[in-house]
């Protein structure tokens, strides 16, 4: 299917044709296929124009912390009153067997089938920060399809994975009861990013519950008086993260954590942060992709190539410090770019030199992810990977 024709099904409006079009568009994204890579960008300037309108909500927290139960039951809160929620849900890809389980979907029973909801779940495959290399791509396709809730559902995580903070407009982190203490509450790294705390399953320990509550307010206090100026206490039209309890497997709370999604986006709209946000955000996506495409370059190139085994070799027999052959590599990698077009001068060798022959082979893919005709509907449990 030509870009033209999936973006227009994309468009078309809410149905089973929009949920496969969707399925298969980011399936689409997701391949390391070359020629779908032309696919998937020629899909997504076409669908920019009907881009930005929905609100990106991104959720993190430990494993177990009752992620998935929590997007269920806020997706369900949120359907109810009228808005259409997708969930671009990642899972954790095991350094094994590369497989993925991806059982969040399978969590969320009620949500998967209701039609103003769609859930996508995709593997980690092994990159860090908590979401995939295509996330950010697929919320876009989502947005598009007229989903005015986007939610991000990471992978279990620890103090440094914060990169979905980096793609969303408010970044809310869950937390247990009995987390830890003061000293923990005011480490540095996720805490300090997050927009809101929800202390998930406060059900289970009101006790612990309200102390995790005051001690981590006490902490998000302390984090906006040093170095964080956009969240200046005496400046009531900033935002102030908020702590919150609830109980997602019983709805408590919910409609207070909505009330204060609602109030968050009143203001960064009306202060133009929202904005200025998701332009730092697009501008590091940028350079994000130039690099993860230097790197997949630098290691397809045949001079690399070539030069690799024995930098590898020297290194293991303790004769060359890895960072020199590293930085030797990279030198070979630079000598070998093509050099700037000749003098303007003679009309024959004006024109810009033809890429080099490893310019196909640093296009060519490592592998892929899956063939687009074989795409199924986000709805089907076969999406998910093998174990």
């Amino acid at each position: 299917m030509s870009a033209e024709l999936a973006a227009q099904a994309l468009l078309h409006g809410p149905g089973p044709a929009q949920r496969r079009a969707l399925a298969k568009a980011i399936t689409l994204l997701e391949s390391t296929r070359a020629d779908h890579r032309l696919q998937a960008d020629e899909l997504l300037n076409a669908l920019l124009p009907h881009t930005g309108r929905s609100f990106r909500l991104g959720i993190s927290g430990v494993p177990g912390v009752g992620k998935s139960t929590f997007i269920e039951a806020l997706g369900l809160f949120l359907i109810e009153r009228g808005h259409r929620v997708a969930v671009l849900a990642v899972d954790p890809s095991s350094s094994v067997s590369g497989g993925s389980i991806l059982g969040d979907k399978t969590r969320m029973e009620r949500l998967s089938v209701d039609e103003r909801a769609f859930i996508r779940p995709s593997p980690a495959a092994g990159n860090l920060g908590g979401v995939t290399e295509k996330t950010r791509e697929s919320m876009l396709v989502c947005e598009a399809a007229g989903f005015d809730i986007v939610i991000v559902e990471t992978v279990g995580v620890g103090q440094s994975e914060t990169a979905v903070a980096g793609m969303t407009d408010l970044f809310c982190l869950l937390q247990l009861p009995n987390a830890g203490d003061d000293l923990q509450a005011i480490k540095k790294g996720v805490m300090e990013l997050a927009d809101m705390v929800v202390i998930n399953k406060a059900d289970l320990d009101a006790a612990a519950a309200t102390r995790a509550q005051a001690q981590i307010t006490s902490a998000l206090r302390l984090l906006g008086l040093h170095g964080r100026s956009d969240r200046a206490h005496h400046d009531d039209t900033l935002w102030h993260p908020q702590v919150l309890q609830l109980s997602a497997l019983h709805g408590q709370g919910l409609d207070v954590f909505w009330a204060a999604v609602s109030r968050f986006r009143e203001l960064q709209m009306a202060s133009g942060r929202l904005a200025a946000r998701r332009r730092a955000q697009d501008q590091a996506w940028l350079w994000e992709r130039i690099e993860a495409g230097l790197r997949q370059r630098f290691r397809e190139h045949p001079v690399v190539r070539e030069a690799l085994p024995q930098a590898l070799a020297e290194v293991q027999a303790g004769r060359m410090a890895p960072s020199v052959a590293a930085r030797r590599l990279l030198d070979g990698f630079g000598r070998a770019e093509p050099a700037s077009p000749t003098s303007p001068a003679d009309p024959a060798t004006s024109a810009s030199p033809s890429p080099p022959a490893s310019s196909a082979a640093s296009e060519a893919p490592a592998s892929t992810a899956s063939d687009v005709s074989c795409a199924s509907d986000a709805s089907d449990a076969s999406d998910a990977s093998p174990a």
